[in-house]
């Protein structure tokens, strides 16, 4: 399964955001680009430029290769409703980023790996493929064996009993069970994406 292997620090420099927790100190510390010319004074970006970034932000803040990527884009434009928040929803929507979201893992990435190691159930049934769309009413649940084990025993004692989550997904800490009540709302995500250059970039 192919997947990113740069350095979160790097990516984080690179697009000048945080895509992942790691990278909060170290965007703190050198908030500009990677490489020798990182520092240097730049130009004011051309529409490209700007669409581009924004386009490699979001695949990186969720972990999705181009492929991937395009393949969203172009599902989102068959939804009703404004494309670029289409796109942000079927993102969301993705399993291993409901596990992020409901704080069974630190990180989009973690979530990867708790999905593909198959701890999650899904509708009664295992599942290890983190792109799965999850759809109202689906129920999630952490494997009963996968319970017992050093991750999970930790995470249970650490988790925040007073933890905000998202309208669209329920909880249940105790039991390690969630429900997906609704579907994602664009006001409750990344305020700093500007979907709509994603959309302008394919558009070309």
């Amino acid at each position: 399964m192919a997947r990113n292997l740069t350095p979160a620090a790097k990516i984080a420099r690179r697009e000048g955001a945080h895509t992942h927790p790691k990278a909060v100190k170290a965007l703190a510390r050198r908030n500009y680009a990677p490489g020798q010319h990182g520092q240097a004074r730049r130009s004011k970006p051309s529409d490209y430029a700007l669409q581009l970034r924004e386009k490699q932000k979001v695949k990186r803040f969720y972990g999705v290769l181009e492929k991937q990527f395009r393949k969203y884009v172009g599902k989102a434009e068959k939804m009703d409703g404004v494309t670029g928040e289409n796109v942000l929803q079927l993102l969301e929507r993705r399993l291993d980023n409901v596990i992020y979201r409901l704080g069974i893992a630190p990180s989009r990435p973690a979530a990867r790996q708790v999905v593909t190691h198959g701890h999650i159930i899904l509708n009664g049934k295992r599942v290890d493929i983190p792109s799965i769309m999850v759809k109202p009413n689906d129920e999630i649940q952490v494997r009963e064996a996968s319970l017992k084990s050093v991750y999970f025993v930790a995470l249970k004692d650490s988790l925040d009993p007073n933890q905000t989550l998202p309208s669209w997904l329920s909880f249940d800490q105790k039991k390690f069970s969630a429900k997906v009540t609704g579907l994602p709302l664009r006001e409750e995500q990344d305020q700093e994406i500007e979907e709509q250059l994603i959309i302008e970039y394919y558009s070309r």
